[in-house]
């Protein structure tokens, strides 16, 4: 648990970052895969930063993934908004409302809960079949992401976010899935393009459209499925007789994490003023 809390404490940080990158690079075509604009995001510190923060909170969420169930790790993760607007209170100053510090509080009880109730990681292998169905997952999110682009503006940021959140997914999927390098085994293929697509898929997002619609698609994509996936397939239990308390707490944490969604995006400040400001939920008018 401790190794999921860090992963989520490195990618709530990297996300930051990452999104000051996506929003002063030069927009690119409006397609929903953009590799140009991922190139020229990686040309600015703070992009590769977030990138390096991104790869030590991957490190943590393997150990977590091999050692507690899916479901617990996914909610964990979502929990990345909740740290992204503390540090934001505090190092930015940036102001929560009542409602997000109750929502803060909220993903905080939700994670307490799923610690009680979950018992260890499943230990079957799962069915063959969802080895290669994976790797057709990942390949879709790429499917989904070029449909996006010719989507309007506004359903555009909330498909890209979901696109990039199934992509997060299949790796987590794929984690669990893992046992020792075999280049014949499609696991791998769908570990590599699926977090590949997602990244891409999640670039695009954060440059284009409400971060905020984004930011919630991906929390909904990349928590759900492989939980129930972890449930049905890999033997992913609860302790005994604590279901019910298991299910509230999941779903009590990604409530909480939809309620901050809007942090998935950094606050942004103006020279003249003392104090940074946090944008709006909506769509940026640079961004369509």
């Amino acid at each position: 648990m401790v190794c999921a809390l860090g992963s989520a404490v490195c990618f709530g940080v990297a996300s930051v970052l990452q999104a000051v990158a996506a929003r002063a690079a030069e927009p690119g075509t409006g397609g929903g895969v953009d590799v140009a604009l991922l190139w020229r995001a990686l040309r600015q510190w703070r992009y590769l930063a977030g990138l390096g923060l991104d790869v030590l909170g991957f490190g943590l969420q393997v150990v977590a993934l091999r050692t507690l169930p899916i479901y617990v790790v996914g909610a964990a993760l979502a929990a990345s908004l909740a740290v992204t607007a503390v540090v934001a209170s505090r190092l930015l100053r940036v102001r929560l409302s009542r409602v997000e510090w109750w929502a803060v509080a909220v993903v905080c009880a939700g994670l307490a809960m799923l610690a009680l109730a979950s018992g260890e990681e499943g230990t079957d292998p799962g069915p063959e079949w969802l080895r290669w169905a994976l790797l057709g997952a990942a390949g879709g999110v790429l499917l989904v992401g070029v449909a996006a682009g010719r989507l309007p503006e506004k359903p555009r940021a909330l498909v890209l976010g979901l696109g990039a959140g199934f992509g997060f997914g299949v790796v987590e999927v794929a984690v669990r899935l893992i046992d020792g390098f075999d280049p014949a085994d499609p696991v791998w293929y769908a570990l590599a393009l699926g977090g590949g697509a997602a990244f891409a898929l999640l670039t695009s997002a954060l440059q284009r459209g409400s971060v905020t619609t984004a930011t919630a698609g991906m929390v909904l994509g990349e928590t759900i499925g492989p939980a129930l996936i972890g449930v049905v397939w890999l033997g992913d239990r609860t302790r005994e007789g604590l279901g019910w308390l298991a299910v509230t707490g999941f779903a009590v944490a990604v409530a909480g994490s939809l309620t901050l969604a809007r942090f998935g995006e950094p606050p942004e400040t103006r020279p003249e003023d003392e104090t940074p400001r946090v944008t709006g939920a909506g769509p940026r008018p640079q961004s369509g």
